[in-house]
């Protein structure tokens, strides 16, 4: 067979692969809530800047308005004696500038340090000396980015045109905000590398099953399977499910390869003994006619038990097998009629039908008449010519009852708890059995979803009860809408107890 070579990154733990798929998908959440809060935190600041921009708008529109020269309390005769005045009075921020421009010049300005200043530059004056109406232009520069408004001041016909131009530098502000994105940076990569740290311990507690499953599947061998995992008794995750099912598995296994090795033992033993006769027979065999014709007899004999036994088990092996029933209709009448036939012909005993139940149900005929075949064969061995031997049905609280009655000697009580085991006999009467049949019995009731029991009968004997869930056959209704014929009015509402019996009731018969 070919060798798969796995991916190396498929070849990484599942503890690993867990938790890379968790920090993955918390570096995406924190990543995304970086974006975010950069993204408000600057919109915030230009709102800043926006309101601090129209704040000294409207301070100078009032001023303006005003129309009083505060140091001569005249009235302004020029938009130059305005502008000179209002930007001596103005007291700026650290990162705010004032100046104005006239006739396309820059004039007055406020004397605190700028990072650039905006009223050398041509574009700046060429947007203050056109402006007619007041706006807010940006600026960027490798000495910083600003924000500035030019302010138009209306003059009279055949005066000069001016202009206030109001700057606020953002860098700052935006420093402040990449600041902050750093830190809350800093505070997201310490949060993720806490999270891995939890995440790697978290993981592997959920996960400690798994490698307790594939460290217990390592140390299993064919002659070790007590190994389990240990797991906690409150938990309820699927990692917790998925050992107990696995130590679930490892018991069945576990019984599963102790009967098989128990069952291989039995047969070997049986069958060595009749392998050791045939040996001894052959080895002791002389050249006379009348040696070697009892020889041949009792080797046939040998190899006729052999034979029985091979079969016994070649039943018991299949009993586990899937196809071992072959479900159909059942007449329990007709089941039992037709095994007291059969039955019958074993030896001659008082054999007779006890009770029937007229009832179809679903179950594989053929096993179930083996089983009270067999259980019949069981009872002549314990039984003598004129004893009673007896094959019923019933129905009884949903469950179908097959049961087998004799008047022998009956089964020990310290043999009832056993009888249904391999190779298990009674006593000297048994020695011509292979041991297997009761075996046989219990696999048939089994398959069939039952079990089997045995009980004392009334005057001495035992009784033989195979039972299994009553299933009946399904028909559906033509568009006559005729009745069900499998489901016979003599249960009650339950379905199950049968209320007339109507069985079938022979008298003792005695085997020819």
């Amino acid at each position: 067979m070919k060798a798969v070579h796995w991916p190396r990154w498929r070849a990484r733990s599942t503890r690993a692969r867990v938790l890379g798929w968790f920090m993955f998908i918390v570096a995406i959440a924190l990543g995304l809530n970086l974006v975010v809060v950069n993204a408000f935190m600057d919109a915030r600041a230009r709102s800043t800047v926006d309101t601090e921009l129209e704040h000294e708008v409207v301070k100078f529109r009032e001023f303006a308005a005003r129309g009083i020269d505060p140091t001569t309390a005249r009235p302004f005769t020029d938009v130059r004696g305005l502008l000179r005045s209002y930007l001596a009075e103005a007291v700026p921020e650290s990162r705010e500038a004032l100046f104005s421009v006239i006739d396309g010049r820059p004039m007055n300005r406020t004397r605190n340090a700028v990072p650039v200043r905006l009223d050398l530059l041509p574009d700046v004056v060429s947007t203050a000396t056109t402006a007619t109406t007041t706006m807010t232009r940006t600026f960027s520069s490798p000495q910083g980015e600003a924000v500035y408004a030019v302010v138009p001041v209306a003059a009279e016909p055949g005066q000069v045109s001016a202009s206030l131009v109001i700057v606020e530098y953002t860098d700052e502000a935006l420093a402040d905000v990449a600041q902050v994105v750093r830190v809350i940076a800093l505070a997201s990569l310490a949060a993720l590398l806490i999270a891995g740290g939890i995440g790697w311990f978290v993981a592997g507690r959920i996960l400690s099953p798994l490698r307790q499953v594939r460290r217990t599947a390592e140390a299993i061998s064919e002659s070790d399977l007590t190994q389990r995992i240990e797991t906690l008794p409150d938990a309820r995750d699927d990692v917790t499910r998925l050992a107990v099912t696995f130590n679930g598995m490892l018991d069945r296994l576990e019984t599963a390869f102790g009967a098989q090795r128990a069952f291989l033992d039995d047969a070997a033993h049986e069958l060595r003994t009749p392998l050791t006769v045939i040996r001894g027979h052959l080895e002791l065999m002389g050249d006379d006619p009348a040696d070697r014709a009892e020889t041949t007899g009792l080797l046939l004999e040998e190899i006729g038990r052999m034979n029985r036994l091979v079969d016994d088990l070649l039943v018991l092996a299949a009993a586990d097998r899937p196809d071992f029933l072959t479900p159909a209709e059942v007449d329990l009448t007709d089941l039992v009629v037709g095994a007291v036939a059969r039955a019958s012909a074993l030896a001659p005993r008082l054999w007779s039908v006890s009770e029937a139940a007229d009832a179809v149900v679903v179950a594989d005929g053929q096993r179930l008449t083996q089983a009270l075949v067999q259980l019949a064969s069981n009872a002549v061995r314990y039984t003598s010519e004129g004893d009673r031997l007896s094959i019923g049905s019933v129905l009884h609280q949903g469950q179908v009852e097959l049961t087998v009655r004799d008047s022998g000697v009956g089964v020990p009580d310290d043999l009832k708890a056993t009888i249904f085991d391999r190779f298990t006999r009674g006593d000297q009467r048994g020695a011509g059995s292979t041991g297997i049949g009761l075996a046989i019995v219990r696999s048939i009731a089994v398959a069939h979803g039952g079990s089997v029991r045995v009980a004392d009968t009334e005057g001495g004997g035992a009784s033989f009860t195979l039972s299994f869930p009553a299933r009946f056959p399904v028909v559906h209704d033509d568009d006559d809408h005729h009745p069900d014929p499998y489901a016979p009015d003599h249960y009650d509402a339950s379905g199950a107890t049968l209320v007339a019996p109507g069985s079938v009731q022979t008298g003792w018969v005695g085997a020819t």
